[in-house]
C-alpha cells in the first residue's frame, strides 16, 4: 500500500496544483479574487466547506492516531492539509504511517 499511497500523494500534489497555476497565470495572486469564485455559489461553497471541516477532522485524527502509532513527519502532513490540500496530505500522512507499521510500532488494525 505504501506505493499506492505514494502515488495519490504526487497526484495529490499535482493535479491541484496545476490548476491553481492556471488561476494564478490568469489572475495573479489575487486572494479576494480567489475566495469570491471559491464561494461564488451554493455548489462551490458546498465543497469548499466539506473539504474544510475534513481538513480538521484529518488534523484531529492525526492527533489522536499519535498516541497509538506514533508517525515521523506528521507534522509536515498538517501543513501540507493548509499549503497544498487534503488530497495531497491525507496520502502523504498515510504512507509515512504505513512505514511506522512496517517499523513494527503497531501490528496493523
Amino acid at each position: 500500500m505504501r506505493r499506492v499511497y505514494a502515488l495519490l500523494a504526487v497526484l495529490g500534489l499535482v493535479v491541484p496544483f496545476y490548476f491553481f497555476a492556471r488561476f494564478i497565470a490568469a489572475n495573479g495572486l489575487d486572494l479576494s479574487l480567489f475566495l469570491s469564485q471559491l464561494f461564488a455559489n451554493d455548489i462551490s461553497t458546498f465543497f469548499a466547506v466539506d473539504l474544510f471541516i475534513a481538513t480538521v477532522v484529518f488534523w484531529v485524527f492525526v492527533a489522536h492516531e499519535n498516541h497509538r502509532l506514533p508517525v515521523r513527519h506528521r507534522w509536515i502532513a498538517a501543513i501540507a492539509a493548509l499549503l497544498v490540500g487534503l488530497s495531497f496530505a491525507l496520502p502523504l500522512y498515510l504512507y509515512w504511517r504505513e512505514g511506522a507499521q512496517l517499523r513494527g510500532s503497531v501490528p496493523y488494525g
